[in-house]
């Protein structure tokens, strides 16, 4: 049964089609100079001073030992740093040559007479010349036959090979007039690695797995279907095989969009929706400007509420709930300009205002960090620039609340529009998600914008992270996560998840109860009730009742603090370094504190939390085989600071 896009292509004759592919992009090629000397002298100025900056340095070296560590010791960011560091390198010369539209008459034999442009030739080969583009982590192929070392005749497609194939395409159509008359011969040798390292593969092979035809599709998909579709529009010149890899990039989208809950939720989190729901968006804006009206699906319900997700998980500045393996900050530059596009579309204000704070936030309007076709893409457009210009915009987005049905996550704040005060987040779900950890009820606690009770995240992939060794790291378990421990840790599986799961709504309360028995191994209880619930009001505060029963062990309760924290008679205050605080409290009589501090040197963990966290442990004094525990969280302004405290941790 074809999808949404299957459905707008099957009236069409593969004749029709090849008429309808006009090739217009959106994105004007350097000889326009009208558009390009139009960009804004601000964001023209942040472009030529990092390419400059750039220039000083030695391009990243791909080499066959960093490709190979990712077998021999589970390094994969040896080699995937150089050539995510050479794709950066190579998209931001290409913004700097576009801008000052370098090498007009590109036939000067003087050295410097090129710089970015030459810059950019060289990065292209280097690609061009490597063995590979698909990451290492990546090749099944190679792996399959026991070698270190990838095979030029059997490439795999992957995301490493998606990016290339991308910024080739983009480079291509960007400067492709001056690549004619600086380096004859370049735009062939493109074309030629693009076919056979994209394009053949992506035509031979129905079965990629990233595909998802058993519905189990995620950012894979759309991020290697925009990467074909690009290929195809700017290189491919057989418009007939263009016809027919549209048609075959549309089928493949739609399995995505057959996975996407209509709440508009992503179970991979909010990184990832960067990674998929933002490139389906880029896919379907750039088949609706090559095609027109016919391929034109952005009146899809589901599109909207998958709009509104990085503003409905955000916290406060860059910080955003991070369920699954996403950090809670934002830990890469992203296309800010995607959003407020589609805000804009959609009629979305909250969404255009968010999307704005967010490039703000980040310093930088047009990141090539996030892709060649991306930064083109927000620089041509004026709207946009004049945007970021412009008065930044008062931020109005945070909603009070917002239940996923689907993803079983629920979001409460004190009040909408702000992010002042307590917000709590909550999820129930299952075992089985896409970047999954096990986290079946957990939740996430923040004041002022600043998360305080804390998701880990993920550290450093390794080729470890995606194997059956993956819940052996510390960031993956439940006992690194808040959620209850009825003597045993959470089990991996969709069929290890929350049941009874309840949400509800009100201007006074917002409440998540759940069920949690089965998350755990068989046996090792009969019920676990979890309520969370925010109650708003003149002293606002966030509530958690536990109540088990047939526990024949120790029971516990887990949460993971980000700061400094200080430990009373039961109540402990976790501080952030901005003084903004919480306190936690609870029956001392019921449960007593047990601390662990937990150095941090994974760079992906400290950008989120320095250089420590601190994991809580709420133990019940007689679990006996059934009881109940109810702790409460209330805003701090300071720690306690009184003689006599019990315990006091981490840095301030």
């Amino acid at each position: 049964m074809p999808g949404p896009l299957g459905e707008r292509l099957a009236p069409l004759t593969d004749a029709g089609l090849e008429r309808l592919l006009s090739g217009r992009v959106g994105v004007p090629d350097v000889t326009d100079r009208d558009a390009w000397d139009g960009v804004p002298e601000p964001l023209r100025e942040r472009v030529l001073a990092d390419a400059a900056r750039e220039l000083k340095r030695p391009a990243p070296l791909l080499s066959a030992h960093a490709w190979a560590r990712a077998f021999r010791d589970g390094n994969r960011g040896a080699y995937e740093d150089a050539a995510w560091g050479l794709q950066e390198r190579v998209s931001l010369l290409t913004l700097a040559a576009v801008l000052t539209g370098e090498c007009a008459d590109a036939t000067d034999p003087a050295p410097g007479a090129c710089p970015h442009l030459d810059a950019v030739v060289d990065g292209l080969m280097a690609f061009a010349e490597a063995s590979t583009w698909c990451w290492a982590a990546h090749d099944r192929f190679t792996a399959g036959r026991g070698e270190v070392v990838p095979d030029p005749d059997d490439p795999y497609l992957d995301l490493g090979a998606a990016e290339v194939t991308a910024l080739f395409a983009w480079a291509d159509h960007a400067l492709g007039p001056h690549l004619d008359r600086r380096a004859p011969g370049l735009r062939r040798r493109l074309r030629r690695e693009v076919e056979r390292r994209a394009l053949g593969p992506f035509e031979r092979r129905a079965d990629w797995p990233w595909i998802g035809r058993e519905k189990r599709a995620n950012n894979w998909n759309p991020w290697v279907h925009g990467a074909v579709l690009a290929a195809a529009l700017l290189l491919c010149e057989d418009r007939a095989r263009r016809a027919r890899l549209v048609r075959r990039v549309a089928d493949g989208l739609d399995h995505y969009l057959r996975v996407l809950p209509d709440d508009g939720g992503i179970d991979e989190g909010i990184s990832y929706w960067w990674a998929g729901a933002c490139r389906l968006l880029e896919i379907l804006d750039l088949l609706a400007q090559a095609a027109g009206p016919a391929l034109d699906v952005r009146e899809l319900p589901l599109l909207a509420e998958l709009l509104k997700y990085p503003r409905r998980m955000h916290l406060g500045a860059d910080r955003y709930v991070n369920v699954g393996d996403a950090p809670a900050r934002l830990d890469t530059p992203q296309p800010w300009q995607v959003a407020h596009r589609w805000g804009l579309r959609l009629g979305q204000r909250d969404t255009v205002a968010h999307a704005l704070a967010g490039a703000l936030q980040q310093d930088c309007a047009a990141p090539p960090r996030a892709g060649l076709g991306r930064a083109l893409t927000a620089l041509a457009d004026p709207v946009w620039c004049r945007a970021v210009t412009g008065p930044p915009p008062e931020p109005v987005w945070p909603e009070r609340e917002t239940w996923l049905p689907r993803l079983q996550i629920l979001v409460a704040r004190e009040a909408a529009g702000s992010t002042d005060g307590l917000t709590v987040a909550v999820k129930a779900g299952h075992n089985g998600e896409h970047h999954n950890h096990l986290d079946v009820g957990s939740y996430w606690l923040a004041v002022h914008g600043r998360p305080l009770l804390v998701d880990v995240g993920r550290p450093t992939y390794t080729t470890r992270t995606f194997g059956p060794d993956r819940y052996a790291a510390w960031p993956f378990r439940s006992r690194w996560h808040n959620v209850p421990d009825p003597g045993a840790e959470q089990l991996p599986g969709a069929d290890h998840g929350a049941r009874g799961v309840r949400a509800e709504l009100g201007p006074d309360v917002s409440r998540l109860s759940m069920e949690l028995s089965g998350a755990y191994p068989p046996g090792t209880l009969a019920r676990w009730d979890r309520t969370v619930l925010l109650v708003r009001g003149a002293t606002p505060y966030v509530e958690v009742e536990d109540a088990w029963q047939g526990c024949s062990g120790e029971v516990a309760l887990h949460h993971v603090l980000a700061g400094h924290v200080e430990l009373d008679d039961g109540r402990a205050t976790v501080t952030a370094p901005d003084g903004t605080g919480a306190l936690l409290c609870w029956d001392a009589r019921v449960a007593e504190a047990r601390v662990v501090c937990r150095e941090l040197d994974d760079p992906q963990l400290t950008r989120s939390w320095g250089g420590r966290l601190t994991r809580l442990t709420l133990a019940v004094r007689d679990p006996g085989s059934q009881g109940r525990l109810r702790i409460r969280w209330l805003v701090a302004a300071a720690p306690l600071n009184k003689p006599g405290a019990a315990h006091s941790i981490g840095n301030r």
